[in-house]
């Protein structure tokens, strides 16, 4: 947390305004403040202020889990990782216990970086790829077909739930849209994805495009005191609702570990249908 559709959220409203904050592209970047120095992936502070200043906010892009701002010379790449956050602030607003990097800009704002728990990164590059190479493909993309990846799903034979986290394999799935996406498919975590048919692999795309719209269409969720302005998490069907009903079949939601992470199921809904 947050996954693809809360950081999808935080990017949309630096584009355009939103979450209390007008938009930032075209603004200049004037100064930079570095609270905690390693919140910085390569650069120290110093270097990192010097080579940010007088750069300009062209674009705000997403990458899997990155927000990516693109500047006038170089590309500054935001990993929120488990508890990061991306607001924009006045220059008067004073610093938050947990604020890690803060750009100043024009017209008195400042695009603030807050993450509690230290987790999050940054890279300010002219080689943006270079921080990319192992993503995978992005779900939503139209030239990701049912066909490449169903191939993808056959060549890595493993466990459905940990390979949608891995993010080499598909970039922007965490834990509570992977549930979804398993069960709105109705798949369950445990099956093997090599013995996926393709009507199976396509079906569970389908799945994953679905779920991340929908979280984006509703601003990601807000599950703990990290994110919020989301209410994806008033709609969920299997993630976090451990003895409830499934709003599919009635039965009882299965909470199991996979992967060392918690993992929710319909047991009716998803059957392990293959020898294990």
């Amino acid at each position: 947390m947050p996954e693809l559709p809360e950081v999808e959220t935080i990017a949309a409203a630096l584009r355009q305004g939103g979450r209390d904050g007008p938009p930032i592209t075209g603004r200049r970047v004037v100064d930079a403040r570095v609270f905690w120095a390693r919140t910085l992936a390569h650069q120290t502070p110093n270097a990192f202020r010097k080579r940010v200043a007088g750069q300009v906010i062209r674009e705000v892009r997403r990458r899997g889990k990155f927000l990516w701002l693109a500047l006038s010379r170089d590309a500054l790449l935001i990993h929120l990782r488990m508890s990061g956050d991306v607001i924009v602030a006045t220059r008067d607003t004073a610093p938050r216990p947990h604020d890690r990097l803060a750009l100043g800009l024009g017209s008195g704002l400042r695009v603030v970086f807050n993450d509690p728990r230290k987790f999050g990164r940054v890279w300010l590059t002219d080689d943006p790829e270079r921080i990319f190479a192992d993503l995978g493909p992005e779900p939503l993309d139209p030239g990701f077909t049912p066909r490449e990846f169903h191939e993808r799903l056959r060549a890595r034979r493993r466990r459905l739930k940990p390979l949608l986290l891995d993010q080499s394999f598909l970039a922007g799935l965490g834990n509570i849209y992977a549930d979804e996406a398993l069960h709105a498919s109705g798949l369950h975590p445990l099956r093997s994805s090599d013995r996926l048919s393709c009507y199976e692999s396509e079906k569970l795309l389908s799945a994953i495009r679905q779920v991340l719209r929908e979280g984006i269409r509703r601003n990601g969720a807000s599950i703990d005191w990290v994110y919020r302005g989301g209410d994806f998490q008033n709609h969920f069907r299997v993630y976090g609702r451990e003895g409830a009903d499934c709003p599919a079949c009635a039965s009882a939601i299965v909470r199991i570990v996979v992967g060392q992470r918690g993992t929710h199921f319909c047991p009716g809904c998803q059957s392990l249908n293959e020898m294990l």
